[in-house]
């Protein structure tokens, strides 16, 4: 085949013990992207998806050898804003595995790490080339290149060059990301096909624990899609949007390209129609901003109300962009879930981190709003912002107990590659993580960005103890034994049970 798109395993040390049955099993979504978008250019291509399918270093290699492509696609993408850095774990590792065992197939690593830090990831020894961005044009006229010779002709890649006994790295310049214009003709959908098991390949994927209602029973199959890309706005602790790089200057961030590009509502029908008759019931909507732009959510709401998928579906809002008005037609069309980005209970904080985009709005009563058209409320808060301080961060830990939403995501806030935070924090002269595991929120081996005031240390025992504090806090577990069931509050209290070990706190 032409290429193999990858998928490596970093689930063990990015999610410790939850790993092993409260975290979701998200179906490879760039993979598929990019496979399809291959494929209708006439390559032959395959997808190999090591974590779902929970393969061994040793399997994933042999695989690898036995499918005998002319190219390695390391996808390194995720659906939480730090999985494009979390997923260099097991793609460093899978790469170094392969020319260990002397694979000569170039290996190509593409996601949202490399375009944030692309010479970084081309110094590896075990990495050939590198995609810029999105990456989509590169890989077409990679693919129709020797793969050697004309790397030098392909915008939008890195390669490296022998130098005597040093390798010189060569950034090309930019390729174009996939304009509006042409999303639905060069992004033409998902290679659902390529995945494994063919007859029912998403009851590999497992949805997020409360997706599900907490019921274990009703997490597959499950699939992800998304209906746009980016995001407008530039918020200073977010990477999303370094995947729309389009020049290599240094100090590059993901503010300098925001912007948003949507498939046509006809394409996003013809998907989910695809989806229902693979069985799935369980549906996340990925786009950063879903309920943003009504001229595109609207005509894709219609359609999942007349076509009646019954999907069980969650997709993101800013706290500022909640329209009461339609929420009724959310909640029709099965959106059951809206997650929200409160982020801090301090308004200076949150500002600041913002870039004063967010407009004044009272965040309970957006919540009472959600709550009265039956739609459950996923809350969104960061821990050690640079204006952070024990007593900030407890005012966050307060409106998250006040507010009492259905799920609550806490994280400990992370300069991640691609951010202008990790620029700040760098300007600044503040530690940054050395390895990948140091970005993974929930790793043992977790370091997050200290404050003005606090150190990392600090700001991960807070955010530790307050996970803790939220799901074990008894007006929380009678929410969900009253909304979900009896057996779905012992499933979130076996959860609780489980305590991570921090190798910053001493463990």
């Amino acid at each position: 085949m032409d290429a193999l798109f990858v998928t490596p395993d970093s689930s063990a040390k990015a999610y410790q013990e939850l790993a092993k049955t409260f975290s979701a099993i998200e179906p490879p979504t760039w993979s598929l992207l990019l496979a399809e978008s291959c494929r209708a250019k006439g390559f032959e291509v395959g997808i190999l998806d090591s974590d779902a399918e929970r393969l061994s270093l040793q399997s994933t290699v042999t695989r690898i050898q036995d499918a005998k492509p002319r190219l390695i696609v390391m996808v390194l993408y995720g659906q939480n804003p730090n999985s494009g850095t979390t997923s260099m774990i097991g793609a460093v590792d899978l790469s170094n595995a392969l020319k260990a065992a002397g694979v000569g197939t170039p290996i190509c690593f593409v996601g949202s790490h490399t375009s944030a830090l692309p010479k970084e990831v081309l110094a590896y020894t075990c990495v050939d080339i590198v995609l810029l961005n999105e990456g989509v044009y590169a890989l077409h006229n990679l693919l129709r290149s020797n793969l050697r010779s004309d790397l030098r002709t392909i915008k939008g890649i890195g390669y490296k060059v022998s130098n005597g006994a040093a390798q010189e790295l060569i950034l090309n310049p930019p390729e174009q990301i996939v304009p509006q214009d042409r999303m639905d003709v060069d992004l033409p959908g998902y290679a659902w096909d390529l995945l494994p098991y063919h007859e029912r390949p998403l009851d590999l994927y497992r949805a997020h624990f409360w997706h599900a209602g907490f019921s274990h029973d009703k997490r597959t199959p499950f699939a992800a899609i998304y209906t746009s890309l980016g995001c407008q706005f530039a918020c200073n602790f977010c990477m999303i949007n370094i995947v729309n790089r389009v020049n290599n200057d240094d100090g590059t961030d993901a503010s300098h390209s925001r912007g948003m590009r949507f498939w046509s509502p006809q394409w996003v029908a013809r998907e989910m129609r695809k989806l229902a008759d693979m069985g799935v019931k369980t549906l996340r909507i990925s786009d950063e901003m879903f309920f943003l732009n009504r001229k595109y959510y609207t005509p894709i709401l219609d359609d999942c109300i007349q076509s009646g998928y019954g999907f069980n579906m969650w997709t993101y809002s800013r706290i500022d962009t909640v329209r009461a008005n339609v929420l009724d037609k959310f909640k029709q069309a099965g959106v059951n879930w809206l997650a929200l980005g409160i982020e801090a209970g301090n308004q200076m904080v949150r500002q600041e981190v913002s870039k004063g985009t967010f407009r004044e709005v009272n965040i309970r009563d957006v919540c009472k709003t959600i709550h009265d058209s039956d739609i459950n409320i996923i809350s969104n808060y960061i821990f050690g912002f640079p204006e952070d301080t024990n007593e900030t961060m407890q005012e966050t830990l307060g409106l998250a107990l006040e507010l009492n939403t259905e799920m609550a995501n806490m994280y400990p806030c992370q300069a991640l590659p691609g951010s202008p935070l990790y620029y700040t924090a760098r300007s600044s002269g503040w530690e940054l993580p050395q390895k990948f595991e140091e970005f993974a929120f929930l790793s043992y081996e977790s370091v997050p960005m200290r404050t003005k005031y606090l150190s990392a240390a600090e700001v991960l025992k807070f955010r530790d103890e307050a996970w803790q504090t939220y799901f074990r806090d008894p007006s929380y577990l009678a929410l969900v034994e009253r909304k979900f069931g009896t057996i779905e509050r012992r499933n979130i209290e076996q959860m609780s049970e489980i305590r991570l070990k921090r190798k910053l706190l001493g463990d």
